[in-house]
This record gives C-alpha cells, sequence and structure tokens, in this order.
C-alpha cells in the first residue's frame, strides 16, 4: 500500500480521496490542516484516521509515503520541497507552482532526494486523451489547436459585492489562467510540444489578477488558440485542425468524447470507455510510479510542466499580472 496525507481541505482533496480509493494500493493516512478543528472536521469527513497541523511532524512521519498538495498554488513549492527533502513523493495540483522558478527547485528537489513529483494535471491521463494522441495522426499536418475552458466563477459574485476571496487573491497565485488557462495549455504541450512564441492580452481585474484572457502561440507551421475566463461561461467545444481532418473534443479539461471530421464528410468516434472519476487516472499514474520505482511520468512529466509554467510567465508578463511568490 501507498500512505498517502493530503493538504487541503477543500473539495477537490474530496474528489481526489474519493477517485484514489478505486485505485487498489492507495491509503488514506492522514490529512493534513493548519488548525486542529478543520483537520479533524476534514478527516472525520473522508474517514481519515490521523491528523496533522505542523507540516514538520508530517514530513518526519514514517508513516507517510506520499502527499496530495491542494493547497493554494502560492503554496506548493515550499510545501512540496519540504516534504521532497524529507523523503515523500509528491502530487501536486495544478499549476504546479506559482512560477518556472518555483518549478525548477522543485524539480532539482525530486532528483535530489529520489522522489516521484508529478502535477495533477487529470485530462492529460486520462483515457479519452491517449485515445486523441493514438488518432491524431489521421488529421495530417497540423494547423491549429484550438481550446477553450471559460466557467463563471461562483465567487466573481462575492468579488463584485466587494468581498475578494481566494480565487481572485494574487497573494495566493490566482486568477484565470492559472485555475483554467493551464487546462488549455498543457495538453497543448504534451501534444505538440512548447511554441516558439506567444502573444497574450487579458482583463485585469481590480484585485490584480486575471477575470479571463486569451492566448495565441505559434509553432511555426501551426498555430495554436486559447480562450480563459472566470467571469463568462463558454460552451465551445477543443477542436485539432488538419489538412486530412479536424477533431473535435468535448471538453478539454475533462475530455469525455472525441470524434474526426474528415474532409471527405465521413465521421469517426474515437471516444473510448472511461468508468472511472476523472481524477482516479492521476492517482493510478502516480501510484504506478511510486510502485514500478520511476521518477517521473512520460505524460505529465518534469518537462511538459516546467514548459507549461514558462509559457503562463510569459503571458502573464504580457499582461501585468504580477504575484507576490514572483519577487521571492
Amino acid at each position: 500500500m501507498v500512505r498517502f496525507a493530503t493538504i487541503g481541505t477543500n473539495w477537490i482533496t474530496e474528489a481526489f480521496i474519493d477517485a484514489a480509493r478505486l485505485v487498489d494500493s492507495f491509503e488514506l493516512a492522514a490529512v493534513y490542516s493548519r488548525t486542529d478543528e478543520t483537520a479533524k472536521r476534514f478527516a472525520d469527513k473522508v474517514g481519515a484516521p490521523r491528523t496533522f497541523t505542523d507540516l514538520q511532524k508530517l514530513a518526519e512521519s514514517r508513516d507517510i509515503d506520499a502527499v496530495y498538495i491542494a493547497s493554494p498554488n502560492a503554496f506548493h513549492a515550499e510545501q512540496a520541497i519540504w516534504l521532497m527533502n524529507h523523503g515523500k513523493h509528491v502530487l501536486c495540483e495544478k499549476p504546479l507552482a506559482s512560477n518556472a522558478k518555483e518549478v525548477k527547485a522543485m524539480i532539482e528537489s525530486a532528483e535530489q532526494n529520489g522522489v516521484v513529483l508529478m502535477e495533477a494535471m487529470k485530462s492529460t491521463l486520462m483515457p479519452n486523451f491517449e485515445a486523441i494522441r493514438q488518432h491524431i495522426h489521421k488529421l495530417g499536418r497540423i494547423r491549429r489547436y484550438v481550446a477553450s475552458y471559460c466557467q463563471y466563477s461562483s465567487r466573481y459574485d462575492a468579488y463584485k459585492q466587494g468581498t475578494v476571496l481566494n480565487a481572485f487573491n494574487p497573494a495566493l497565485s490566482n486568477g484565470a489562467l492559472m485555475d483554467l488557462g493551464v487546462y488549455c495549455l498543457y495538453p497543448m504541450v504534451v501534444l505538440f510540444g512548447k511554441p516558439k512564441s506567444l502573444k497574450a492580452q487579458s482583463l485585469k481585474l481590480e484585485s490584480g489578477v486575471d477575470g479571463e484572457g486569451t492566448i495565441v502561440v505559434d509553432y511555426g507551421e501551426m498555430d495554436g488558440i486559447v480562450f480563459y475566463s472566470k467571469i463568462a461561461n463558454s460552451y465551445l467545444p477543443a477542436e485539432i485542425q488538419g489538412e486530412e481532418g479536424s477533431m473535435i473534443i468535448d471538453a478539454i479539461h475533462t475530455p469525455a468524447k472525441a470524434e474526426i471530421c474528415y474532409r471527405d464528410g465521413r465521421v469517426e468516434d474515437i471516444t473510448v470507455p472511461q468508468d472511472k472519476p476523472p481524477m482516479y487516472y492521476e492517482a493510478e499514474e502516480f501510484i504506478r510510479l511510486i510502485e514500478n520505482g520511476e521518477r517521473e511520468s512520460a505524460i505529465n512529466s518534469h518537462r511538459h510542466s516546467l514548459w507549461t509554467i514558462e509559457l503562463m510567465d510569459e503571458a502573464r508578463r504580457q499582461t501585468g499580472i504580477v504575484f507576490p511568490a514572483d519577487q521571492r
């Protein structure tokens, strides 16, 4: 069994635990929160036998093999490095950190300590993303990648009333790009590598984070267009356009259906069965790496995580989005 502790007591941590429990060798050993009351309440909710409120004690515990981190983005690097320096494997929520400098430090710690570090990007490990990778050659020469993730945040209503919650707080390295745009960029990088250049624009809110934005990337013989927003909804699918056909993907952040529309009018459904919760596949991959003595995923690799955050850094530079973490 791989004995897990979790950091973060929100809905995403609960969803991860529910999904990971479907992996035979997953064991929830503990939960961490900064306060004893919150830790105990969450432990009771998810059935964890132990709680921690001291990160040092969690790091030193011999009863923990791996930690799933779902704290605010600004805390990812510090917590992950501390844990990896004590020999813990780390599965860290997206984005892996606030900026590329932090991601590089995390990768260095993982390599020095011989532990697994993986970004918890669920979409690229789901069966239908693998189907996309296997069938993309049928499109011929790829000319364009288009992806959109625009979801009106329930916290935006509070923001408009003058209350800045975590989702719109630059001190926590948040905003639309960090929360949603990453879901469009990471699959693009996995499929096509790092582009030559990008141009970005965004709507900067008064709090200092972006409410929405657009990124156009240049690969030379193809381009990519990414839309993301926390202040409006979009219902557009993703599309990969090739000279022989185009692939339509229902949702780039959680691909459940994909089909190819060929130039001659044929339509091929390449969807595969996907009967587990979306986060199951990232837990399965992470645990497999630990059990096999591997140090990083071939899909959610250190390189893909670094390239993605470098693109996000450049997009923030062009649009004037600065986090306190950038000054550290």
